[in-house]
Formats: structure tokens, C-alpha cells, sequence
């Protein structure tokens, strides 16, 4: 399969496209990095997208999201990190299926370094064996790793035991409240502990409020994502807000 076949989306029976939304480090008031997620052509949310994903189109479609969303962020000037979401049961062969990816890269001179392929936790892997395989291909490659939602369930803590990602994301729904809440603050207590420990960037998503904020600063994160500082822009790269705090 091709990069301009990829690019396309050819043998898709839909159309979709890219919003960003940045990852920031706060202390630094810096950008390290964009997410790139799925849109509807005319701004359709993901849902709306994924959809339209089936066990006949899963492979296409993983593939046409990671050289739409590298040919995307090259025209609109990336300079961070990007990060992309991958279908873990779509990629058969890692070592094939990253072709794709090179070939992205290298057409729109967005360097593979500072490409991070994030996996989510709250989608079940029928053989999480194979997503450690797909992670290592990524690391002799040189590509950056990421666990997505840590916390939503499924075998997240499995795959952190067997390979440990260069970054791991908490799921919204711990974040949410923290700063009421107890059990959620010792939660993540122990997760920025692991963290450390195994020398894993940290990143707390869905951050909303400043309470919620200042609760995940003193527990030590540094690395945010939510509304609080930008909300995904469509085909765009939103500058983040960083007033009162």
C-alpha cells in the first residue's frame, strides 16, 4: 500500500480529516506536542468517523488517519511533537505497516522522531502480545510511544508491566474532580510514582478546570491536555490560554 493510496483514503466509502489540539508543559509555557484527531469532513466529531469503521475497512482507515494527519500538520507548520492514535487491531505486520508512515514522513519532510503513536486503553486488544510487537517496531524506528486513557481499563497496567511507553496519558475520567476526591488523588499519586520511576512522560488529559489543575501540579504533573488551556481546532492549530495560572 502506497502513501498516496493512504493519503486518498482509496476503498473508503468516507471522507474525514484532522483537528489538533496542543500538549503543553506548564512550567515552560511551552508546546511539546499536538494531538491529531479525527474529523468529519465538514467537522463531524469522531464518533462520527468511527462509525463508519469496520472490520473491512479497520486496516485502511488506520492507515489513511497516520498519513492524513502527518501530511496535515507538515502544511500547517508543526514544529512539536505530533501524536497519533492507532488502531492496534488493525496492524497486522508492524514492520510492513509503518511503511506507510516512512513514506509520509519522508514526502512531507516531517521528521519520524517526533512522531508518538498512542494506543488506547479503553479499546480491548485481542492479543496484546502483538502490541507490545507493534511498540518495539515503532522504537527500532525511532518513533515515540504512548498509552492513551491509563486508567479506563481493559490491560493497560498489563502493558506497562511488559513494555513501558516513552509516554502515558490518564484517562479524563480520573482527572475529572480530582481535587475532590480521595481515592482519585491517591490513584494518581501512585501513577506519577511508576512514572518517575521508569522515566515516562506524564500527561494528564481532559483538564477542564483550574482546581483540577492546581490538584495535578502538586502531585507533580507538568504536562497537560483539556479545554482549560485550548479545545481541538479543526484543520488548525489552536494557540493555548494560559491566563490565571
Amino acid at each position: 500500500m502506497s502513501c498516496e493510496a493512504c493519503l486518498n483514503g482509496s476503498d473508503l466509502a468516507f471522507q474525514f480529516t484532522m483537528a489538533f489540539q496542543p500538549i503543553v508543559h506548564l512550567e515552560t509555557r511551552t508546546i511539546y506536542s499536538y494531538e491529531a484527531l479525527v474529523r468529519g469532513p465538514a467537522g463531524e466529531g469522531a464518533g462520527w468517523v468511527l462509525g463508519r469503521v469496520d472490520d473491512a475497512n479497520r486496516y485502511q482507515f488506520d492507515q489513511s488517519c497516520r498519513v492524513r494527519a502527518i501530511e496535515l500538520a507538515a502544511r500547517l507548520g508543526v514544529a512539536t511533537h505530533l501524536n497519533i492514535n492507532f488502531l492496534p487491531n488493525a496492524v497486522y505486520r508492524p514492520e510492513t505497516c509503518i511503511r506507510a508512515t516512512v513514506e509520509a514522513s519522508d514526502r512531507f519532510s516531517f521528521p519520524v522522531e517526533r512522531l508518538i503513536f498512542e494506543v488506547t486503553e479503553s479499546e480491548p486488544m485481542q492479543e496484546p502480545g502483538h502490541v507490545r510487537n507493534i511498540f518495539q517496531e515503532y522504537r527500532n524506528r525511532g518513533i515515540l510511544t504512548a498509552i492513551d486513557d491509563f486508567g479506563a481499563g481493559f490491560s493497560g497496567l498489563n502493558l506497562l508491566a511488559d513494555f513501558q511507553p516513552d509516554m502515558l496519558k490518564l484517562d479524563m475520567a480520573l482527572v475529572r474532580n480530582v481535587h475532590e476526591q480521595k481515592a482519585r488523588t491517591a490513584i494518581i499519586a501512585g501513577v506519577v510514582a511508576t512514572c518517575r520511576s521508569l522515566d515516562i512522560l506524564l500527561v494528564a488529559e481532559g483538564v477542564e478546570t483550574k482546581e483540577e489543575l492546581t490538584r495535578l501540579r502538586d502531585l507533580g504533573i507538568e504536562y497537560f491536555q483539556g479545554y482549560l488551556f485550548a479545545k481541538p481546532e479543526f484543520e488548525g492549530l489552536p494557540e493555548p490560554q494560559y491566563v490565571g495560572f
